[in-house]
């Protein structure tokens, strides 16, 4: 006879330390050529990144892309470099000694980056080594994407799948409308006085659109025009429909009405088309509209890094100002803010 569910829930085993596992997409090892040549050369080829067939991925981005952008992309990054190092690297370092600090002796937790160092195997030797009877692996992305928290979680299961004993594993998903998290961004925001901008953008990193049909079983993406305006059980795990849904819980916050802001996408690679619309087209349309001052989000990284700082800070700044703009301010990310600790940690207990 089967004993009751909660009578088996306590019977299974609790002996050892629950580990966390924090990982962020990846940052070069140094701002140097060679450097952003190796991480360029493996994050692209991931085969959730790009996801071509075999040859023609290697083909590109060892013949192509690697070697013609790791001489621009490391000037990017020596703008980028602190005395600490890379943003994304030392913000999440600081994340994870909060969360642990919070979390206390009974968990144990560890950073890694899906491509360069910690890696994830390191990360996850380190916490076998600690004896674990779980792991929680928490990716540092609000929105799903195949590309992003679906690489990590075919990553872990990689790692895991060489190791003879495998602990229990809990893979969280996502928390793209995560309330203690939208309150951080609106507060961020806050900062800033929100009546003084012509326009708010909330800037997404983009995917081309073929991604976004391939993650679709149920025909539903792109099918229409406001197919990403609501989520549903067909479009659970679409990351445009998660990017939108970010996007109204942090302008419900702010009271923001639908005219006052728009959510776009930046980061294109390749002549495939992306998520639409652009950031880059929607702040020309701004620019062309007389529009003088912009605010900008950039929900989809948890820490500020090249395509915030650089990207929106910088680049989004002097092409505006060429077009006749006046400001593009960016709104703080959630870097290693005590608040945002917190919501990792309650993240991991849920």
């Amino acid at each position: 006879m089967r004993p009751p569910l909660e009578k088996h829930k306590n019977m299974i085993s609790t002996f050892g330390k629950k580990g966390v596992l924090l990982v962020n997409l990846g940052t070069p090892d140094a701002p140097s050529r060679g450097a952003v040549y190796r991480y360029l050369k493996q994050f692209l080829l991931d085969p959730r990144v790009i996801d071509y067939s075999w040859l023609p991925r290697n083909l590109l981005v060892r013949g192509i892309i690697a070697p013609f952008r790791s001489g621009s992309s490391a000037k990017l990054y020596q703008q980028l470099w602190t005395e600490e190092g890379s943003p994304l690297k030392f913000y999440g370092e600081r994340v994870a000694a909060g969360v642990q600090e919070l979390l206390g002796d009974k968990y144990v937790v560890e950073l890694a980056m899906r491509y360069q160092s910690p890696s994830i195997t390191s990360a996850i030797d380190r916490l076998m080594a600690k004896q674990v009877s779980e792991i929680i692996v928490f990716p540092m992305f609000p929105q799903y994407a195949s590309a992003t928290t679906g690489s990590v979680h075919e990553e872990v299961m990689r790692v895991l799948s060489k190791k003879e004993s495998i602990p229990n594993v809990r893979m969280i998903n996502s928390y793209y409308d995560y309330e203690p998290m939208i309150n951080i961004y609106a507060d961020n925001a806050r900062q800033f006085d929100l009546d003084s901008y012509d326009h708010i953008l909330f800037s997404y990193h983009g995917l081309p659109q073929r991604q976004l049909r391939k993650a679709d079983d149920f025909n539903h993406c792109l099918q229409s025009e406001g197919c990403c305006q609501s989520i549903s059980a067909v479009n659970q795990f679409c990351y445009s429909a998660q990017c939108h849904a970010t996007t109204r819980a942090i302008a419900g916050e702010l009271g923001l009405t639908s005219d006052r802001y728009t959510t776009t996408f930046q980061s294109r690679l390749g002549p495939e088309v992306w998520a639409q619309p652009y950031t880059s087209a929607v702040i020309e349309e701004q620019a062309k509209a007389g529009t003088k001052r912009l605010l900008v989000f950039s929900p989809a990284f948890v820490a500020d890094c090249l395509e915030t700082i650089i990207e929106i800070g910088h680049e989004y700044q002097e092409e505006f100002e060429k077009m006749g703009g006046e400001k593009v301010d960016l709104v703080p990310s959630l870097n290693d803010d005590p608040r945002w600790i917190k919501v990792v940690a309650e993240l991991v207990m849920s």
